[in-house]
Formats: C-alpha cells, sequence, structure tokens
C-alpha cells in the first residue's frame, strides 16, 4: 500500500490527535519533498495571538518524519527512527496558514542505504522551513534522525 497525503492525514487523526485537532495536515508527499501546513486557530495559538511554537513544531517534524516513514516502507526493511536532537529558529508572528517544506529525500536516502549497507545506526539532520501566506519565513526547525535496521 503506497503511503499519500490522504492517508498520513488518516493517520494523524488516529494516532496523533494532538496534531490533527490543531490543525496540521499533510498536503504534498513525494520522494523529493514533504509539505505539511497548519492554520493560526484559536486551539493552537499562544497568548500573544499567534500559532504555538509546539504546533509549528509537530507540522514541522512531521514534514520530516512523513518522508522518513514513507521511504522506510519503499526499503522493504524493518528500520526503527527516532529523532534525537532538534532546535528552531523563529523570525516572524506565526499567524494564517504557515506551510512546511522539507526537502530532504536525497539525505533520507543515503541514509537509509548505508545503515542497509552497514547494519550500523546512522544519523541525519534534516530541515523544515515554515512560511505564512506571503511567503514570509516564520520558523525553521531542524531534526536530528537515527535510523537503524532492527535484527
Amino acid at each position: 500500500m503506497k503511503i499519500s497525503p490522504s492517508k498520513l492525514n488518516t493517520f494523524t487523526m488516529l494516532k496523533l490527535p494532538s496534531a490533527y485537532f490543531c490543525g496540521v495536515r499533510t498536503k504534498v508527499l513525494n520522494e523529493e519533498q514533504c509539505i505539511t501546513t497548519v492554520k493560526h486557530r484559536w486551539i493552537n495559538q499562544n497568548p500573544f495571538k499567534s500559532m504555538f511554537w509546539a504546533v509549528q513544531g509537530m507540522a514541522a517534524e512531521f514534514s520530516t518524519g512523513a518522508m522518513m516513514i514513507m521511504k522506510i516502507k519503499d526499503s522493504g526493511k524493518k528500520i526503527s527512527m527516532l529523532v534525537t536532537t532538534n532546535n528552531a529558529t523563529f523570525t516572524k508572528k506565526a499567524t494564517g496558514r504557515i506551510t512546511f517544506v522539507c526537502n530532504d529525500g536525497k539525505k533520507v536516502d543515503e541514509a537509509l542505504a548505508e545503515a542497509i549497507k552497514t547494519g550500523k545506526g546512522q544519523t541525519l539532520w534534516m530541515q523544515s522551513v515554515g512560511t505564512n501566506e506571503d511567503g514570509v519565513v516564520v520558523s525553521t526547525f531542524n531534526f536530528e534522525w537515527s535510523v537503524k535496521v532492527k535484527s
């Protein structure tokens, strides 16, 4: 079964209900990129009337993790994945619809190929950049993922 944005949105509803109720949705998923969005609403705002940083983090992480899930499934191997480190920079108030884009498909391919070839755990940094409806960057998230073939 191929992983698609609609299947990921159902997955979010069933397995990550806080992300689903806050409005995190997958829009695009392909070999090179994953795009998620989240709209500023009452349920996901902070006291300053902008989107809470953790909601932005959920959407950003999901844009990296969904790509990882798809590529692990496509490998046909049992591979564990875990975020080991992350950091973020916030540059503008997040209001309206925020779109997070991760373009690190090739990095995932390389890390998974090395993990499968060597049998050793690998780490890679993936980035997701959030922009508002005007195309202005509001936040940039970096996630260090660890992958390891299960024995």
